[in-house]
């Protein structure tokens, strides 16, 4: 007698995509070393502090106010790692350590816990442990050295004591391109920005090594490439009309592209799938918003960078653009 074969019920869903959350995470991660090396080439020893720092301040609030059992488990996905990299890229290089360790904090346990945990946040952690740190030490977090000098000397105030105001270790200081495109309407070379050799972040550098890894991610499929695509459209077309109008004050859109922290925001921080919509027509809303804001708040605000808000504010949007671009349901109206 034939037997026959046994009939398998089970729950959806049905289809089970083969990448998993640790795969994708270290993915980014594996992009993200070019931009952490390049970085290291213009500013030395102390964006390998900064990143230490961020990263064990990360770790450690995941594991202090998780409740997820085993601890271990969201410090292995991933992450957590990311939130560390990231905000130690929104950094300028001699940040004082101490002060980085309360912005890893901030980022996990204000930008991450209290929502619930990995995929229940509004804001990217990274990002707000930035915003905090720029309202707590908004002089320390403007404060920018220039690139070159001896790789394996910790610049600035990085080894500066708690609460103490230490004797700044730089001989140099250096204005970024923003400031110089924004307060005295002066251009920098746009090979110079390309490469990253000008003073800012440390996510500031090499804007051609970040397109690259962008390339790679949307290779991979890690992110939807038209969030990034749609940021940097948006960011030349607004800079493009105000350039047309006086180029003699306004940048031209390559210098608004490849200045400051926009290709990092773009490629490794608005991406996030947590906190970005999930429909194609919400997405572009979404770009076309940030791109819309960096300009606006880099032309006509009182800060030359507005990447960090410019995304913060999108974020907070996001689940109204959800609920206004939702697919209709078949058979509704």
């Amino acid at each position: 007698m034939e037997e026959r074969s046994k009939l398998s019920l089970s729950t959806s869903p049905f289809l089970h995509d083969q990448d998993t959350t640790p795969w994708i995470m270290y993915q980014v991660v594996f992009a993200l070393i070019p931009v952490i090396g390049a970085a290291f080439y213009f500013f030395g020893l102390s964006v390998i502090l900064l990143c230490i720092t961020t990263v064990a301040s990360c770790f450690a609030a995941e594991w202090f106010f998780t409740n997820e059992k085993p601890r271990t488990k969201s410090i292995k996905d991933g992450s957590t790692l990311i939130t560390g990299l990231l905000l130690a890229l929104c950094l300028p290089p001699g940040f004082p350590l101490w002060m980085a360790f309360l912005g890893g904090f901030a980022a996990i346990v204000i930008g991450k816990i209290i929502w619930g945990g990995i995929g229940q946040n509004v804001f990217n952690p990274a990002l707000v442990g930035r915003a905090f740190l720029q309202a707590a030490f908004p002089t320390a977090i403007t404060t920018w050295s220039a690139p070159g000098g001896n790789l394996f000397v910790a610049r600035g105030t990085n080894l500066a004591l708690p609460f103490f105001q230490g004797e700044s270790l730089d001989a140099v200081t250096s204005a970024t391109p923003l400031s110089l495109m924004k307060f005295q309407h002066e251009s920098t070379e746009l090979f110079k920005l390309m490469i990253g050799n000008t003073g800012g972040s440390l996510g500031e550098t090499s804007g051609m090594i970040i397109l690259l890894a962008g390339i790679y991610l949307a290779w991979k499929k890690i992110f939807n490439w038209h969030i990034p695509v749609s940021i940097l459209a948006s960011t030349v077309v607004m800079s493009g009309i105000l350039f047309l109008v006086d180029p003699a004050v306004y940048p031209a859109p390559l210098q608004m592209v490849f200045s400051g922290g926009l290709l990092l925001g773009a490629i490794f921080m608005a991406t996030d799938p947590v906190t970005s919509p999930f429909t194609i027509k919400g997405i572009w809303i979404f770009g076309a918003g940030i791109g819309f804001l960096v300009v606006l708040i880099r032309v006509f605000g009182g800060l030359p960078e507005g990447v960090m808000y410019a995304i913060l504010l999108m974020n907070s949007v996001t689940p109204l653009i959800n609920r206004v671009t939702r697919y209709r349901v078949y058979g509704t109206n």
